[in-house]
């Protein structure tokens, strides 16, 4: 069978009698009049194809669920190990504090720092926009509290993100 709406050969359902492909049948109108009107204003089922190839992701749903319990989603960044699928802070946890902290207090260039640090900087750009280090897990552009120890006070590290809004690195 085809689409009503869009004319794909592939019917996912039928709304008041008339059959329609998942797509077309997931954004049409349940009141039976709107229903009619919308099936009649008829759409090119390949402007349709970008929806029709995507594909729910298991593992970023696992991965959300994890992040929504605060547990660590990927690998421990800086300053931090996994033991037993838990975030620990490491031997190099004093180091991202430094970091932050003379980013904050001390008038350097985020190249000397890097290099001061070993890392490159883009690297350093990273360590201080990460959430992890106060405590919160960011998965998918949402923050979560994390279940792991805080390497960086809140305070230093707010001061970090309005010291990078400032320089236009945000």
């Amino acid at each position: 069978m085809i689409c009503e709406k869009c004319g794909f050969k592939s019917i996912y359902k039928k709304k008041f009698g008339i059959p329609l492909c998942e797509i077309c049948y997931y954004f049409s109108p349940n009141d039976e009049k709107s229903f009619f009107n919308y099936v009649e204003e008829k759409i090119d089922y390949s402007v349709l194809e970008t929806y029709r190839n995507k594909k729910p992701n298991p593992q970023k749903k696992g991965m959300f669920e994890k992040a929504k319990k605060g547990l660590v989603v990927s690998r421990a960044p800086l300053g931090y190990k996994i033991i037993e699928g838990k975030l620990i802070p490491s031997e190099k946890s004093k180091e991202v504090f430094d970091i932050f902290n003379e980013f904050v207090n001390e008038n350097i260039s985020l190249n000397k720092l890097a290099k001061k640090h070993n890392l490159s900087v883009n690297g350093l750009k990273k360590v201080l926009r990460n959430f992890t280090y106060i405590g919160k897990i960011k998965f998918n552009k949402q923050v979560f509290q994390g279940s792991h120890e805080p390497i960086v006070p809140i305070v230093l590290f707010n001061k970090a993100q309005d010291k990078l809004e400032k320089l236009n690195l945000k």
